[in-house]
């Protein structure tokens, strides 16, 4: 790209973007903070309430009722028991206390210290039963003591939970597992709803909690967010820490960078609130969920079915489990959608075509790169025309200069009068600057998002979903810098820094030093920008340099041809010209300010 003032405009419109998307992302922690304290609290309260209603409840019992309760799981008899359901890709951690799942191993990820994953940690999902004799029991205290491991079918793996009160009534958890699959599903059932509920509701209260599996524990927070589908339409949750749903829920999900803990309601959620965080001390968690989610029941036997998703943001995956699910891999939000349908239609499609026949992926963003300049090259070829055109005419606007002085409205009057009698248009060497905007944003979030980037080595870097790190630094360096140096980032900048100063080479010598100089801020800039992104994305960048200064070069040494591009000047200027009305409305405000002027000086005098 040409460095006129033009495009010095796409420059600085660019690095504003850039800078105006990160300070958004990190204002976001700053708002975090805030809600903390409340959020704390409030969990805080509610924990504190429910272990006093719990010992209260345990009291009530051993004193009065613990004789009726036959299988009660308050008996000393019945112990706390784990049964794992297991398959390609999952391991399913069960327990007889509350009937549910206790933990998830992802077969196929590691995490940053080189550990399985492991999700549904400290997460639980709970409701309120009546037991019997005027009690209440939250379902995760209840040890079950009929554990079921039932015959497999068609490869899918089942086991039942079941308790039954001193009333009659049964309560059965049923959970099943399929081969290749990372959704588990969890039927209730209850029998004797009537006695079981209070008004034939469920009160679920679902707790989960995501903990560090990539590099750099902030980012990841940064990253996570709680996703939904409210009335059949996605959602999400970012800085706000509260939500209170207002239509029908069909599932509802802790997100992190590259993994989700999803409950989906196969029959969808009546109402319900969600209290969340990210959370900013120093530990190893990004965020915690408090969900409280309620769904009706009808008929003394009820079933509620529900599947819980503990695996991987992959948008092939998503699709299948739920409506709207695949949105969860975050292509474009927000102030950003418009680039969701570049990612979706364009970059994904093309990335994965690449990646169905190139084993290493940092040659799948080399040919995706390639694509992308070759698409655009007609765009990039005419702004070199353009800026081509200029530094013909420079003589022409040097004379005009000279002749008016230090008549700025003067010579721009003349400088648009040229300009137009010789066919330029003074916007065309900002094209690829500003080409550049929706498609680095685009790429951007496509790879921060792409799992199939996760733990991909390529030359130094050991993981292209990361930034790649040469050296570590004994401090850290602020404006987002980091404590590291990114191999990558010094690629993309230097071959950025190597593009400004062949386009100051090829460009008419700027007079304002603020434009002379702002090729080499650019880069500059760039530094701190790129050091802590992955360096799939700077590897990108490095990649866009090189092919866009081949493009250039070959372009403007073989393509154009600077005496025919005068001679088609001059004869453009023999074609009679119509004034546009902004022109003449420009025209006529400019003679304006002279006018203006001229009697100011007068009056001076």
């Amino acid at each position: 790209m040409n460095t006129d003032k033009n495009t010095i405009i796409g420059f600085i419109l660019l690095a504003g973007l850039f800078f105006s998307y990160f300070w958004f992302t990190n204002k976001q922690q700053g708002e975090l903070a805030t809600y903390k304290k409340h959020f704390e609290d409030s969990v805080a309260m509610i924990k504190s309430t429910a272990d006093k209603a719990a010992a209260l409840k345990v009291a009530t019992l051993d004193s009065n009722s613990k004789a009726n309760l036959g299988d009660s799981v308050l008996m000393d008899t019945v112990k706390e028991q784990f049964i794992v359901l297991e398959n390609e890709l999952v391991k399913v951690k069960l327990s007889n206390k509350g009937g549910q799942v206790v933990g998830v191993t992802l077969k196929n990820y590691s995490n940053s210290t080189k550990q399985l994953v492991q999700l549904g940690d400290s997460s639980s999902l709970n409701y309120p039963v009546n037991i019997g004799n005027n009690q209440t029991a939250q379902i995760n205290q209840v040890l079950f003591p009929v554990v079921n491991v039932l015959p497999t079918e068609n490869g899918v793996q089942k086991v039942e939970f079941a308790y039954t009160t001193s009333t009659g009534s049964t309560i059965r958890h049923q959970f099943s597992l399929a081969p290749n699959k990372y959704n588990i599903d969890w039927n209730i059932v209850l029998d004797g709803a009537d006695n079981l509920l209070t008004n034939h509701q469920l009160n679920f209260l679902w707790e989960a909690h995501s903990f560090k599996q990539e590099r750099t524990l902030n980012y990841e927070r940064q990253m996570s967010n709680i996703c939904y589908s409210e009335g059949n339409e996605f959602d999400y949750i970012s800085s706000k820490t509260t939500k209170t749903f207002e239509k029908p829920i069909q599932w509802v999900g802790l997100v992190q960078q590259f993994f989700t803990t999803t409950i989906i309601a196969k029959d969808g959620f009546a109402s319900g609130k969600i209290d969340w965080q990210r959370r900013v001390d120093s530990t190893n968690s990004l965020a915690a969920l408090q969900s409280q989610l309620q769904t009706k029941v009808s008929g003394n036997k009820a079933n509620v079915s529900l599947s819980l998703y503990y695996g991987p943001n992959d948008m092939k995956i998503l699709k299948t489990q739920a409506p709207e699910m695949d949105k969860i891999v975050n292509l474009g939000r927000d102030l950003y959608s418009f680039v969701r349908p570049i990612n979706k239609y364009i970059i994904r499609p093309v990335f994965d075509f690449f990646a169905g026949f190139v084993v290493n992926f940092g040659w799948v963003v080399l040919l995706l790169t390639i694509f992308i300049r070759v698409v655009t090259s007609p765009l990039t070829y005419s702004s070199y025309l353009s800026s081509a055109k200029m530094k013909v005419l420079k003589p022409e606007l040097d004379e005009i200069k000279k002749k008016l002085g230090d008549d700025q409205q003067g010579f721009a009057m003349e400088q648009m009068k040229l300009f137009r009698e010789a066919g330029v248009n003074p916007l065309g060497g900002c094209i690829p600057a500003l080409l550049q905007i929706p498609i680095f944003f685009a790429l951007y979030s496509f790879f921060n998002s792409n799992i199939s980037l996760r733990g991909q080595a390529f030359l130094w870097s050991k993981d292209l979903s990361s930034y790649d790190v040469i050296a570590t630094l004994p401090f850290t360096v602020p404006m987002g810098f980091g404590n590291h140096i990114s191999l990558f980032t010094l690629t993309a900048v230097i071959t950025s820094l190597i593009m400004s100063v062949y386009n100051m080479s090829m460009t008419p010598t700027q007079d304002n030093p603020a434009l002379k100089y702002m090729p080499y801020i650019f880069p500059f800039m760039l530094l701190f920008i790129f050091n802590s992104l992955p360096s799939a994305l700077t590897w990108y960048y490095t990649v866009s340099n090189i092919v866009t200064l081949l493009l250039q070069f070959v372009i403007q040494k073989f393509i154009i041809n600077h005496d025919n591009i005068l001679a088609q000047i001059q004869l453009k200027r023999k074609t009679p010209k119509k004034k546009s009305n902004w022109q003449s409305k420009y025209e006529q405000m400019v003679d304006a300010q002279k006018k203006v002027q001229v009697l100011k000086d007068k009056t001076k005098k």
